[in-house]
């Protein structure tokens, strides 16, 4: 238990705890701390989806545990979602992902504005059936080429859409499982993998965290919940067009 392995459980415990309660960040989160290590993108976004297989596995079952998965959206996002981790993962070795960031963070700063913006109204929840197969492709296709990415683009699209949050991030979570493991594969098959001691810590931190993120998604109410995931989404979205542009 050395001080470097303890320092990436914390990492990782404390990005599966804002991914696993609020649907989003643990890939931001993690590549964040590896990009300043200097690691190159595509060792950070495979190192960072070999962790989420068991921390997104954890955070599925105590999902499922606790109620929270929508069962009709998280078929509905799965198998899209697996292609465009397969894609992304298979462009990332080849091309640089950072050209598209400053769009994206743009769209996702427009959802964050969005999802406050219907906090303060009220407006009947609703099950989001439509384009529900291009969005769980772009987004994992953006989440394995930027090393992060599936929750703030799925849930905050379906959250502004209206559909209800806590559903949302339950199956966001739960399909983010398979979404990992298909990118890890691919890496596997292409670049394979490095850095195991990373791994191994942001895996225990995340699966640590995994089932106290699903016991505060079913226990924090609506309004507050709607407005932090607003937030973090902004906030993710200028830190990403500050990193590119500032």
């Amino acid at each position: 238990m050395t001080e470097e392995l303890f320092f990436f459980i914390a990492a990782g415990f404390i990005a599966q705890l804002i991914d696993g309660s609020l649907g989003m960040a643990y890939g931001v989160t993690a590549s964040s701390i590896l990009l300043g290590m200097g690691l190159p993108p595509a060792v950070v976004s495979s190192t960072v989806h070999a962790a989420e297989c068991f921390s997104t596995g954890a955070s599925a079952a105590s999902h499922h545990i606790f109620g929270n998965v929508h069962k009709k959206l998280f078929k509905q996002l799965v198998v899209p979602g697996v292609a465009g981790a397969v894609v992304g993962a298979y462009i990332l070795t080849q091309l640089d992902g950072d050209v598209i960031k400053p769009y994206i963070a743009g769209y996702l700063l427009l959802m964050g504005i969005v999802i406050i913006f219907k906090a303060f109204k009220k407006i009947p929840q609703k099950d989001v059936n439509k384009h529900i197969t291009p969005l769980g492709f772009f987004g994992a296709l953006i989440d394995t080429i930027g090393g992060g990415g599936w929750g703030p683009i799925v849930a905050s699209n379906l959250v502004a859409r209206g559909q209800d949050v806590r559903n949302t991030v339950g199956s966001v979570n739960a399909a983010e499982f398979f979404v990992t493991l298909a990118a890890s594969l691919t890496f596997l098959f292409t670049i394979g993998f490095s850095h195991p001691e990373v791994i191994v810590g942001l895996a225990i931190g995340g699966v640590l965290a995994a089932p106290i993120a699903a016991y505060l998604t079913k226990r924090i109410p609506v309004k507050p919940f709607m407005i932090a995931v607003g937030l973090l989404v902004i906030g993710l979205s200028i830190r990403t067009m500050w990193k590119v542009w500032g």
